[in-house]
């Protein structure tokens, strides 16, 4: 269990993801590609879910990428029903399946991961250019009434401070920017964190939280 705003919460993790971020700290749920839960899996989950009702307030589901599973709005749709609220974690590469949760009410919370400036996700992490599909995904966000945040992990050269410069002026307005130290460990791509990237410094973080607290509500380091 986390705890995410206001909420004691069973977290879900979802298999399969359309990124290859090297510093993933998913490795194993990154790299399967499952896609989706079969009905025994799901009625396990449910009947989990309907135990500790008095004991939970709420669900996250995050990955992997959640949106990547076609049965995600009918699961959500049965979890609300329990009458949990849900966080969603999500990557914002997919905005039609975004914006199906948010239309139809499903989720109740949203955080997206902004890994660094759109034009520079491939080919690292992506393998092609998704710089209308992420800005669509925030726009959607932005424009919702949900309770939201953005978050980055710093890490170079994936972020400095132009990069953060120009993430906080795509993400104007919002409820909460979390700027999040990289912590070394389990990665999708060691040998890539090794020899391409570097650490950035409490003294980096706390300019990056300067450079983007005056275009979002709040920003915070994680």
């Amino acid at each position: 269990m986390i705890d995410y705003p206001g909420k004691v919460s069973c977290v879900l993790f979802t298999t399969g993801c359309n990124f290859t971020c090297p510093y993933c700290h998913n490795p194993e749920l990154a790299c399967n590609q499952g896609g989706h839960l079969s009905p025994l899996e799901e009625n396990k989950i449910l009947n989990f879910l309907e135990r500790r009702k008095r004991l939970l307030e709420g669900v996250v589901i995050t990955g992997g990428e959640p949106t990547l599973h076609s049965g995600l709005g009918t699961f959500c749709e049965k979890v609300k029903n329990l009458g949990y609220p849900i966080k969603l974690d999500t990557n914002g590469s997919r905005p039609n399946d975004l914006q199906r949760l948010i239309g139809k009410s499903l989720v109740d919370y949203i955080a997206m991961d902004v890994k660094t400036e759109f034009s520079r996700y491939a080919p690292e992490i992506c393998s092609a250019d998704l710089t209308r599909d992420l800005t669509s995904c925030i726009d959607s966000i932005l424009s919702s009434d949900l309770p939201h945040e953005f978050r980055t992990t710093c890490l170079s050269p994936f972020v400095d401070t132009d990069i953060i410069g120009h993430i906080a002026k795509c993400i104007e307005g919002a409820d909460l920017y979390a700027l999040q130290p990289f912590k070394n460990g389990r990665v999708l791509n060691p040998d890539y964190i090794r020899e391409k990237t570097a650490l950035c410094s409490e003294k980096d973080l706390l300019r990056f939280q300067s450079i983007a607290a005056p275009f979002v509500k709040r920003c915070i380091i994680r």
